[in-house]
C-alpha cells in the first residue's frame, strides 16, 4: 500500500490508460448495438447466428455504460480543485456534453427519422430530460445513446455537493464506503425486480417491464450511485490506500463479472454484478499510469481513439440507423456480409466521430473560461478530462 505523501509526489499529470479504456468501452457499446433487433441494427438473416451473437455480446453495452459512469466520478475527483466558481464549473461541463448532443440531435431530426417523434418527446430529448420519463418511447428516443447524457448532466450538477460529502469519509473507511455503494446498486436491482410492475412490457422479448428497466437502468438518480463509486475509488487511489491489484488482475475480474452477469437475472446484469469490478479496473489502470507500467492502453493511437470516444459514442447510433435506412428495412444477409457491414459501420462511425470532435467538441470546449473552476488544469488535459459516453445506450 503506497503512502499518501509518496503518491502525492508521484501523481501524474495524465492518465493515458484511462483515456484508452474509454475507447474500448465505447467500442463495447457499439458491438452490442450491431446485434440489436430493436432497433433493427443487425443484418443477420440466420436466427441461430443472431441468437449466438446476441448472447455473447449481450452485456457489452451495459458494462460499457457502467464503466463510463464510474469513470466520470473518478476523473472529476482526480482533477478536482477547491471551488472558485460553481457556475463556471457547470458551464464548462455543459460545454462538454451539449454541443455534441445538439449536433447529433439535429442530424437525427433531419435525416434519420427523429422528427417522427411527438413534439413533447423530441423537446425532452433536446433538453436532456427524456431519461427521467418512464416511457420506452421517451428514454430511447431520437438519438438513442443520448439517454446517458441525462445522467451525466445530473452528475455534473451534483458533483460540487457530492465531493465534499465523500471527502468526509475517513480514509480508513473508504473501502467500506465503496462496497456499501456497490451494495446499494445491488439493492436497486432488488427493488426493481420485486417492487415495480412488469407491465407495460418492453417491446422486445425480455424478462422485465418498462418501469423496471427504466428504474434500474435509465433513471439518473439510481445511476448516480455508480458515479459516487467513482468518486470514492478515486479517493482510495489518491489517499494511497489502493491494494496491490494490477491491471491484468483487475481486467480478469472485470471479465469474470461479464460472464457472471450473462448468467444472472436480467435486472441484476444491468449494473449490479459488474460495477465493483469495473471500479477496481479503473483504479488499477490509474495506478498503472502512476507507476508507469502501461503499454497498450497508453499507446498514442489508442489514446487518440479515447479522445474521440465521446463523439464516437454519440454518432454511432446515427450511423447504424442510416445504414439500415440505406440498405432497406427488410435487408438481411449471411455472416460474411454482416462482418463487412459492421466493419464499414465502424469506419463510418470513427470518421463521423473525428468530424464531430474536430468541428464541434474541441472548438466549443475552448469557449470555457480559463479561470480555474472546480476542475484543475494540471491533472488531465482538457481533451481527456471528461470520460464520456457515458454512456451510452441503451443498452
Amino acid at each position: 500500500m503506497a503512502h499518501a505523501s509518496t503518491f502525492a509526489e508521484a501523481r501524474p499529470k495524465q492518465l493515458p490508460s484511462l483515456t484508452g479504456l474509454r475507447f474500448l468501452s465505447a467500442l463495447l457499446v457499439f458491438i452490442f448495438h450491431v446485434s440489436c433487433t430493436t432497433p433493427a441494427w443487425t443484418f443477420l438473416a440466420s436466427k441461430s447466428q443472431l441468437h449466438l451473437f446476441g448472447s455473447v455480446v449481450a452485456e457489452c453495452g451495459r458494462i460499457g455504460v457502467a464503466f463510463f459512469f464510474v469513470l466520470s466520478g473518478f476523473v472529476l475527483t482526480w482533477s478536482s480543485r477547491p471551488v472558485s466558481n460553481i457556475f463556471v464549473f457547470w458551464w464548462r461541463r455543459l460545454l462538454k456534453i451539449y454541443p455534441n448532443h445538439i449536433a447529433t440531435w439535429l442530424v437525427a431530426m433531419l435525416f434519420v427519422g427523429g422528427s417522427a417523434a411527438a413534439p413533447v418527446t423530441w423537446m425532452a430529448n433536446l433538453l436532456l430530460l427524456h431519461a427521467w420519463v418512464p416511457r420506452y418511447e421517451s428514454f430511447l428516443s431520437i438519438n438513442i445513446p443520448s439517454w446517458s447524457l441525462c445522467s451525466e448532466a445530473f452528475f455534473y450538477f451534483l458533483f460540487p455537493f457530492l465531493l465534499p460529502l465523500v471527502k468526509k469519509i475517513p480514509e480508513n473507511r473508504l473501502w467500506l464506503g465503496l462496497f456499501a455503494m456497490g451494495a446499494a446498486v445491488f439493492a436497486i436491482a432488488v427493488i426493481g425486480s420485486h417492487c415495480l410492475p412488469v407491465n407495460p412490457p418492453l417491446p422486445e422479448a425480455s424478462p422485465a417491464g418498462v418501469w423496471q428497466f427504466w428504474f434500474v437502468y435509465f433513471l439518473p438518480v439510481t445511476r448516480t450511485l455508480e458515479f459516487v463509486m467513482g468518486i470514492v475509488v478515486a479517493r482510495i487511489v489518491m489517499s494511497g490506500r489502493w491494494i496491490r491489484l494490477g491491471l491484468r488482475g483487475a481486467a480478469l475480474l472485470a471479465g469474470a463479472s461479464y460472464v457472471v452477469a450473462s448468467l444472472s437475472p436480467w435486472l441484476y446484469s444491468l449494473a449490479a454484478v459488474t460495477v465493483i469490478p469495473l471500479s477496481l479496473l479503473i483504479a488499477a489502470a490509474a495506478t498503472a499510469d502512476i507507476e508507469r507500467r502501461t503499454a497498450f492502453l497508453s499507446h498514442p493511437f489508442i489514446v487518440r481513439l479515447g479522445e474521440l470516444s465521446f463523439a464516437f459514442y454519440m454518432v454511432h447510433g446515427l450511423v447504424l440507423t442510416g445504414v439500415r435506412m440505406l440498405l432497406g428495412r427488410d435487408a438481411y444477409f449471411g455472416a460474411a456480409a454482416n462482418v463487412a457491414i459492421i466493419g464499414a459501420e465502424l469506419v463510418a462511425s470513427l470518421f463521423g466521430a473525428w468530424l464531430l470532435h474536430s468541428l464541434v467538441e474541441r472548438p466549443m470546449m475552448r469557449l470555457g473560461t480559463p479561470t480555474p473552476p472546480l476542475i484543475g488544469h494540471g491533472v488531465i488535459p482538457e481533451s481527456q478530462r471528461q470520460p464520456q459516453l457515458s454512456g451510452g445506450h441503451g443498452s
